[in-house]
């Protein structure tokens, strides 16, 4: 029984798994961020990225495939290779950070003024809109912003007013009015 459980392990070589779990790893990849891509309007590049993504899958699934019954273990590192693809491209994709968000930011008529300033001084457009929050009167600022520079557009505002009430959410299309130039990344 040992002899069969060795045969199993050790009927490929080191080498050859390896190649197979990071050849996953890079189709899979390059599959996250095609549909991440896709889902923020970069179609052109989604669909560069995608003919790599079925080039290797034809030829690395293939692979496992043809000799799988010969050797279980091409199948396992196979799957493992799917699950850290999956991670590594989530973590591409929040590196290059493609996209535009739209910051909200609730606060009081003092800071929200302060707040305002500070974003234009910085060239965003912020739009300011008078509000009636639970006690009080409040302002609501609306700025749009690159994903990639949604944290430093968090962090001036918490400079300003560190209980500001800020919500961001991606947003897939803008048209009109005033923002900061955007990538144009094969959009």
């Amino acid at each position: 029984m040992w002899d069969n459980i060795i045969h199993i392990l050790t009927v490929t070589s080191i080498w050859e798994l390896l190649l197979i779990f990071l050849a996953k790893i890079i189709e899979v990849s390059i599959g996250t961020m095609r549909i991440i891509l896709i889902s923020k309007g970069y179609r052109k590049l989604g669909t560069i990225l995608a003919l790599i993504e079925i080039i290797l899958w034809v030829f690395i699934a293939s692979g496992v495939i043809t000799g799988i019954s010969e050797s279980p273990m091409k199948g396992i590192v196979y799957s493992f290779g799917f699950a850290a693809g999956v991670f590594v491209g989530s973590l591409i994709e929040q590196k290059l950070a493609f996209g535009k968000v739209q910051i909200q930011t609730i606060t009081d008529f003092g800071h929200g003024k302060k707040i305002a300033n500070n974003l234009r001084n910085l060239g965003y457009g912020v739009t300011t809109i008078d509000a009636i929050g639970k006690d009080e009167k409040r302002m609501v600022l609306i700025t749009f912003a690159n994903r990639k520079s949604v944290v430093s557009v968090i962090d001036s505002i918490r400079e300003i007013h560190p209980n500001a009430m800020v919500v961001s959410n991606d947003i897939s299309n803008v048209t009109g009015g005033y923002i900061m130039p955007l990538r144009k990344l094969f959009k």
